[in-house]
């Protein structure tokens, strides 16, 4: 599906007068007669700044993304892209997926590479088919870092290649960079285990590379499990980056991968030294490198894979943990705003916001402890002079129209992210220290199928927060019914009460909801396998092995194409094993080469 909403003058309006309330509330806040207490005034300033800067950044990027990417060059290559002639000589109509791919009259190869690491093996099985199906010829590998016998087994049955590494070095990107050595594919896609590529996902992407400049096509991540506040909240809170913040940053050549969803030139990944392994958030890093050789990026709001939000409290936690890491990483290593950091001045900032952009998760925490500061020491961030309209004037001008943009942008303001922009400073105060003080952020699957651990083992920093923020409640509340008023800051602090007791009862609830869940799953893979044994039985294959891999495919899969390329690295029926070499996670002897 594409966003047309970028295209959008009612956005463009509400883009700029949320901007001009961004302006007034700074001035407001910045003007010496509206200044109280130095210590709430110094946490209200601190917050703001960071959320002043972030979304007049925001602003400007989102008015910055009227221009659509697909030019007449990539239409004109879009039109050639499938070799028709071949298709019709050899009867391929009927089988999109074996559709020779062409950019200025050369063949392409694609490999389309799928990173597992102990995710459900129903959830890979989606991801392969789809993979599988996508028209135009490629070749879909399983790069199971979980050295799983299982997911090995699936590939045998729908006829992918599957690779097995000795050891996990580089997590995620150490697997990609060992694929590439293992491929031969002039551009490869990169899709997580549990996102379900669309069929138009090559031949909505493919046609950019007749730039030859162009290092990877990003596409949006889509989510189609937001059932409940934790996978809803975190889908909303993205929802305005990919529809809105990624599109713009294509006009500063900015735009960068998420590692999902995403195509890249194998030339332009040899050409940094491939995947970045330095870092667990491997896909900003390489997009940050890419930039400084002078490689350029492109995003599509186009709708080409959908996924699983992280749908448990742990499985969010470690999430925005590992990225949060990575942006703190870039900001504490190579700064962009750095002269040892070759980027253009656009690019500099563009990537300084997103180092910074996990600085606004710890302002929460800041503006929290404001109320209680006045309801315990009478402290105010605000002088007394100022009326509560003037103030209201300001304060609204700023969020209230942020509220407005969000109802432009998503059709409504959602409670489920606010609770989740407000309950995780934890995390993020969390990876800041991690990265200061050069902590290794351990590699975590989202929905992987390892033992959960109880969610209260993630939130004891937000209870102890919330426990705290109910005394300072009943505290305010009766000082106010002693002088007989409401005071502001009681009524600030109530209603962060109430977000925070929204969290905890969410986390009450999850373990039973959780099971409930695990339960539908486990019938629904019972339900496919009786299904899929039921249709046709298992299909003959013959397994091939490779250097630390087991290749597999169907005898009868391969195109029948005059003018496959000679150099593809198809194993075929003649295939001979040679200088094999030992995996102890493997009980059968693998080989270096296909010969």
């Amino acid at each position: 599906m594409e966003n047309t909403a970028v295209h959008s003058p009612t956005l463009v309006l509400f883009v700029l007068m949320a901007t001009i309330g961004v302006l007034g509330y700074t001035w407001f806040l910045l003007n010496p007669d509206n200044r109280g207490d130095w210590l709430p005034y110094a946490l209200v300033i601190t917050a703001e700044f960071v959320l002043v800067t972030q979304a007049l950044v925001s602003m400007w990027t989102i008015l910055s993304g009227g221009r659509d990417p697909r030019d007449f060059s990539f239409h004109h290559a879009q039109e050639r892209l499938f070799d028709g002639e071949s298709v019709d000589e050899h009867n391929l109509e009927d089988h999109p997926q074996y559709w020779p791919m062409m950019l200025e009259e050369q063949p392409v190869g694609v490999d389309v590479f799928i990173t597992v690491y102990g995710e459900p093996v129903e959830k890979i099985r989606k991801t392969v088919v789809a993979a599988l199906a996508m028209r135009g010829e490629h070749t879909t590998w399983i790069l199971d870092d979980g050295r799983s016998d299982v997911v090995r087994d699936l590939a045998e049955e729908v006829g992918a290649r599957y690779v097995r590494r000795l050891s996990s070095n580089g997590a995620k990107a150490g697997n990609i960079n060992h694929a590439l050595t293992l491929s031969n594919g002039e551009y490869f896609a990169i899709f997580d285990a549990d996102f379900v590529p669309e069929p138009e996902f090559l031949y909505e992407t493919v046609p950019f590379f007749v730039d030859e400049k162009l290092a990877f096509v990003q596409t949006p991540q889509a989510y189609g499990n937001m059932h409940n506040l934790i996978s809803r909240g975190a889908g909303f809170m993205q929802s305005v980056f990919y529809r809105f913040i990624q599109p713009g940053r294509n006009r500063f050549n900015a735009a960068f991968c998420v590692g999902t969803n995403v195509i890249f030139r194998r030339t332009a990944i040899n050409d940094v030294g491939g995947m970045s392994t330095d870092s667990k958030s491997e896909d900003v890093w390489t997009s940050l490198r890419l930039h400084q050789a002078g490689w350029k990026s492109v995003y599509i709001a186009v709708t080409l894979a959908t996924g699983d939000a992280p749908e448990t409290i742990e499985d969010y936690t470690k999430q925005q943990l590992r990225w949060a890491s990575g942006g703190f990483e870039i900001l504490m290593q190579s700064n962009p705003l750095s002269p040892r950091v070759r980027l253009t001045a656009d690019q500099r900032l563009q990537y300084f916001v997103t180092a910074t952009h996990y600085l606004v998760g710890i302002t929460p925490l800041l503006l929290l402890m404001v109320p209680p500061l006045e309801i315990y020491f009478d402290l105010r961030p605000v002088n007394l002079t100022v009326t509560w309209l003037t103030w209201a004037l300001f304060y609204l001008g700023f969020y209230g129209l942020q509220i407005l943009l969000a109802f432009n942008t998503m059709g409504s303001f959602r409670l489920e992210t606010l609770v989740m922009a407000t309950v995780s400073f934890p995390i993020y105060i969390r990876a800041f220290i991690n990265v200061f003080a050069g902590r290794e952020q351990k590699w975590h699957v989202t929905g992987g199928s390892a033992k959960r651990s109880s969610p209260f083992n993630f939130i004891i920093p937000q209870v102890l927060v919330f426990l705290f923020l109910v005394l300072t409640s009943i505290v305010g509340v009766y000082k106010d019914y002693m002088h007989q008023t409401l005071t502001l800051a009681t009524g600030w602090n109530l209603t962060n009460t109430i977000v925070m007791g929204v969290f905890i009862i969410a986390a009450l609830r999850e373990p039973r909801a959780m099971r409930l869940a695990a339960s539908r799953n486990e019938a629904d893979a019972r339900d496919a396998e009786e299904e899929r044994e039921a249709s046709s039985g298992r299909a003959r294959l013959n397994p091939y092995f490779g250097r630390a891999e087991y290749l597999t495919v169907r005898p009868d899969a391969e195109p029948a194409l005059a003018g496959r390329r000679a150099d593809a690295d198809i194993p075929t029926a003649t295939a001979t094993a040679t200088a094999t070499a030992t995996d102890p996670t493997l009980t059968y002897p693998t080989r270096r080469s296909l010969k």
